[in-house]
């Protein structure tokens, strides 16, 4: 007796997950990215935290660079004996003004104003009809002074009108104003000089050889005591200003008084009463070097708050400072101690330090200023501030040098930006590096699993060959034997 059984026809079809024959079997695009990715990756991310911690100190450098350079800035009124000689001028009397500049020399002096500086008036005789009636024609010349101009007047624009108009257009009037007057009798012209001072005399003169407009012509040497002739009557003199400053006699073509005392201005208003006796005194400027002073302990206040954002730990955000424990730091921050707090000989024992003049500290760094007692040191002992500050061991004079040489092309600043961007230049060449490296590795991979990938396809076509023939081959029963 026998029985029958069946057999599973053989497939070697393969079970990629391409499936049909000659297909892709790998995805070697995505599988050669995450191959490279996986070698990258790790190597990419070391070096941008390197990266990260340089351009984190390259930026607190500049911040530190440029906080000290605004600190400097504030030295510059103080770290000179120039720098304190600056005077102030003030007048006990309405009669005159004064300023001073650097150098004038301190002190009090009587003045006396006998007479001011005036600018020559002289009023025209009168003329028949309202001023628009003919004068006569020519050409006349008007001097100021040393200076002179040409007018020419013709036929029948001669009327006093067009004349002063001409007069006051003219080209190279050095400050000649002609106006027309009506008066009772007639019209008149008015002669005024802008330029003040004896010397600025108004000649007038016709050079026509004619006589047309002689009854507008005047010569000083033909005036008589007043400085009247027989055509102009003068309404103000040119006159030089004339004072005394603590008994020495000056005079002066303008109100605005520059060389009677160096560095003081002198503006003249009025004369002087007899029997007063007004003063010009001048004195420091204690006012304005306050004022630097103060400036000068903000600048450095500010630079603690920079110094503290830099290299100080913040417990309430839990963060560090960019620059904390940083050698640069630490060195500039001592540096500038030192001279904040160092004793300068200044020729007195008692003014010879900031805390001696005000200037103390509080318990964050910072400093404080007490202005009574700045200005009871400036009133006191104005030569011992300003040594303080301004002498060669002065504390202005020492930051000043000390920052010089930190901020300078060879500084420590300079030195530590160079380094830093040396190593910011390394690691950004590592990751050019990098990236060469992982392109010449994806051309690689690429290469090798596309031919695998040439040769797997090329088995899966024998595969589903094989299959095929053998799926063609007739099936063969088996039947036992009894």
């Amino acid at each position: 007796m026998s029985s029958t059984s069946t057999t599973t026809p053989v497939s070697v079809a393969s079970s990629s997950s391409a499936g049909a024959a000659g297909g892709s079997v790998i995805n070697v695009s995505s599988l050669v990215s995450q191959l490279v990715t996986a070698t990258d990756t790790p190597q990419q991310n070391l070096i941008n935290t390197e990266q990260e911690a340089v351009t984190t100190q390259i930026s607190a450098l500049g911040t530190l660079k440029s906080a000290l350079a605004t600190f400097q800035s504030s030295l510059g009124v103080l770290d000179t004996p120039s720098a304190f000689d600056t005077e102030t001028a003030t007048s006990s009397s309405t009669a005159f003004t004064a300023t001073a500049s650097a150098g004038a020399p301190v002190g009090t002096y009587n003045v006396t104003i006998s007479q001011l500086a005036s600018a020559q008036q002289l009023l025209s005789g009168a003329f028949t009809g309202d001023g628009t009636s003919a004068v006569g024609a020519g050409t006349l010349q008007v001097s100021l002074g040393g200076s002179s101009f040409s007018v020419t007047i013709p036929s029948g624009s001669d009327s006093l009108d067009d004349i002063a108009a001409a007069i006051n257009s003219a080209q190279g009037n050095p400050g000649v104003e002609a106006t027309v007057l009506q008066g009772t009798d007639g019209a008149h012209l008015l002669l005024t000089s802008s330029q003040t001072g004896a010397a600025n005399t108004i000649e007038v003169s016709e050079t026509d050889s004619g006589t047309g407009l002689s009854a507008l012509t005047y010569n000083s040497a033909d005036a008589d005591a007043n400085g009247n002739t027989t055509n102009y009557a003068e309404q103000a003199a040119a006159a030089d200003a004339k004072y005394s400053i603590s008994g020495v006699p000056g005079t002066s073509p303008s109100n605005t008084v520059t060389n009677a005392l160096t560095g003081v201005t002198l503006s003249l208003v009025s004369t002087t009463t007899s029997g007063t006796t007004p003063t010009l005194t001048v004195s420091s400027d204690t006012t304005t070097i306050e004022s630097n002073i103060s400036a000068f302990v903000s600048a450095y206040n500010t630079l603690v708050g920079t110094f503290s954002s830099l290299g100080n730990y913040d417990s309430a955000s839990q963060t560090a400072g960019p620059m904390m424990g940083n050698a640069l730091l630490s060195s500039t921050q001592s540096q500038i101690g030192n001279a904040i707090y160092s004793i300068v000989n200044t020729g007195s024992s008692t003014y010879n330090s900031l805390a001696s003049i005000g200037i103390t500290t509080n318990s964050d760094g910072t400093l404080s200023l007490n202005n009574a007692t700045l200005s009871n040191a400036l009133s006191t002992n104005f030569s011992a501030v300003s040594a303080l500050f301004s002498s060669t061991s002065g504390v202005a004079t020492n930051l000043n040098s000390q920052l010089t040489n930190d901020l300078g092309s060879t500084g420590s600043i300079a030195t530590n930006e160079t380094s830093l961007t040396s190593q910011n230049n390394a690691l950004t060449n590592q990751t050019t590096q990098l990236n060469s490296q992982m392109t010449a590795l994806t051309a690689s991979l690429t290469q090798q699993y596309s031919a695998l990938n040439t040769l797997l396809s090329s088995l899966q076509t024998t595969s589903s060959y094989l299959t095929q023939a053998f799926a063609s081959l007739p099936q063969v029963d088996g039947t036992a034997n009894a």
